[in-house]
């Protein structure tokens, strides 16, 4: 096995930890205070919080991995449609939760629905990327 972009079992962790925490947390409050179930605890204050936290965490672990998977991933031609999808839809998220802190007030609305829907796409395509690799690698006396 090529160990072309392979990350470090540390990094990959920090990356699959961060990425899930950010995902849970923020599907958690999109729950809570854009769909009114239970929005006392789950559209709480401290979800948004930690939602904020982990985003912090998780670009914190994009930013480790791109000098050299993205790279490497590029070079290999594998996955390019989840890899660069990812990639945008990160630019979104950073882009619209930066607006949703210092944007004006005008614009919330449309931020807040760009926000929760790019993220759950987002959410999607990271899944299908980070656990591909253990679909492809299954050899058909694994899956009995």
């Amino acid at each position: 096995m090529s160990r072309l972009g392979k990350m470090p079992g540390w990094q990959r962790t920090f990356v699959i930890c961060g990425m899930m925490t950010c995902s849970i947390t923020g599907l958690v409050y999109l729950l809570g205070h854009q769909f009114h179930i239970q929005r006392s605890t789950l559209g709480a204050h401290s979800i948004l919080a930690a939602h904020g936290i982990a985003a912090m965490l998780a670009t914190l672990a994009i930013g480790s991995v791109l000098p050299f998977h993205l790279k490497a991933g590029f070079k290999s031609k594998k996955q390019w449609w989840s890899g660069f999808s990812q990639l945008g839809f990160l630019a979104v998220l950073l882009t619209s939760g930066s607006l949703l802190y210092y944007g004006p007030e005008e614009i919330r609305d449309g931020v807040i629905d760009t926000h929760w829907i790019v993220g759950l796409l987002f959410f999607i395509v990271f899944i299908l990327h980070a656990f591909s690799k253990l679909r492809s690698t299954r050899t058909p006396h694994q899956c009995e």
